[in-house]
């Protein structure tokens, strides 16, 4: 008997290895991995490249603290200051570390402002993680549920919704930042349209509020960018990042530029396993393969692939709402709950996950090929077609 705590409704598989795209059970049996990891394993499985940092990094040292320099916590911080063009990083262990320090970040400009009571704008349908301030963020009652009460200090209004926000902004002076996903993963795949952002950033220009990017899931070259926000060129102030920054290996980043630079200084964050050797050397490889191997024109272009297949494949579907995303971060939205299609397409030797109860997401390696890309079609559109005409 386990005495792992009981969180997660697991699926009854557990793996054993994986090799490019492809994942094995205790069984040998192999499956298509359409999710990696939910949006971590950027470079799919055994990249020679990441498994040779990872490995000689281990021989060195794994962790040092970082009352000390790191010199490959700073290398990485050139890396992604450089892809971003923003200018400071701190360094954590997961998206919502990552996004605990920029809530941190805009309580801390409100303060020096003299506002007591700082408040940040939040999105419906958001998830910004789990910890009790990500949480309050977080546009999920189900995952606020048991909780209460909640941090104060968040207003949310409709995702995409510029009007709102503007209304905000006529009567209400306590706000100090906007954080929003620019692609929301856990709310079901929503992108934000450009000219929306575009009208975010020029508002909160105007008015000197932050403007914070959760690119946790989105980020790193999965839209076919590096960042989500640059379809639109809309710098933000504050950029969080995690999961597929480092390809499986536990790091978050917290970036900031414009209003957010300098808030920090030493003693007001911190984080004991931070930017440790390993991590940013698993970092570093994961930069350099995403560029070595052009991997995001492969997203944009692999992405597509997969959205016009499945298109094709279910053209007439009348429960088939919409088929949407970027790059590789992909959601086909069904007219009623589907959460029954994750087990069945385990069982049929394809990962994926429903999530926002309708909406099957496909979160492939940025190293899916466009024959990969078929194989996922020709697996997963029946799979929907049948659930579809027979529940």
């Amino acid at each position: 008997m386990s005495h792992v705590m009981n969180t997660y409704a697991r699926l009854p598989v557990a793996f054993t290895h994986g090799e490019g795209v492809w994942l094995y059970d205790e069984t040998g049996k192999r499956y298509l991995d359409a999710l990696s990891g939910i949006a971590v394993n950027t470079l799919g499985y055994k990249h020679p490249r990441l498994v040779k940092a990872i490995a000689d990094q281990a021989e060195r040292v794994l962790h040092t603290s970082n009352l000390y320099r790191i010199p490959l916590q700073e290398q990485l911080s050139d890396r992604i200051a450089e892809a971003a063009g923003m200018d400071e990083v701190f360094f954590c262990n997961s998206g919502c570390e990552a996004n605990e320090a920029a809530i941190k970040l805009a309580r801390m400009c409100g303060h020096n402002k003299g506002i007591e009571l700082p408040h940040i704008i939040v999105m419906e349908n958001a998830f910004h993680g789990r910890t009790m301030a990500t949480l309050s963020a977080t546009g999920n009652r189900k995952a606020q549920a048991g909780f209460e009460p909640l941090v104060q200090g968040f207003i949310r209004v409709p995702y995409k919704d510029i009007e709102a926000i503007r209304r905000i902004a006529e009567h209400n002076h306590t706000v100090v930042a906007v954080m929003l996903e620019m692609i929301q993963g856990e709310g079901g795949v929503n992108v934000a349209d450009e000219a929306f952002q575009r009208d975010l950033r020029a508002l909160c220009d105007d008015r000197g509020w932050l403007m914070i990017c959760d690119e946790v899931q989105c980020g790193m070259g999965r839209t076919g960018k590096w960042f989500g926000w640059q379809h639109a060129g809309t710098r933000p102030d504050v950029m969080t990042l995690a999961k597929g920054l480092a390809s499986g290996v536990p790091i978050g980043a917290c970036v900031t530029s414009g209003l957010a630079k300098g808030l920090f200084g030493p003693g007001n964050h911190g984080s004991t396993f931070g930017g440790n050797p390993l991590a940013c050397a698993a970092g570093l490889a994961t930069f350099d393969a995403i560029v070595e191997d052009e991997l995001m024109d492969n997203a944009v272009a692999v992405g597509a692939a997969i959205r016009k297949g499945m298109a094709e494949a279910l053209a007439g579907e009348a429960g088939v709402v919409d088929i949407r995303g970027r790059g590789l971060m992909i959601g086909i939205e069904l007219d009623r709950p589907c959460g029954v299609l994750m087990a069945r397409a385990a069982e049929n030797g394809l990962l994926l996950s429903v999530t926002s109860e309708r909406v099957v997401r496909l979160l492939p390696a940025l190293t899916f090929t466009t024959a990969d890309a078929q194989t996922l079609v020709s697996m997963l559109a029946p799979m929907i077609r049948d659930f579809l005409a027979n529940g």
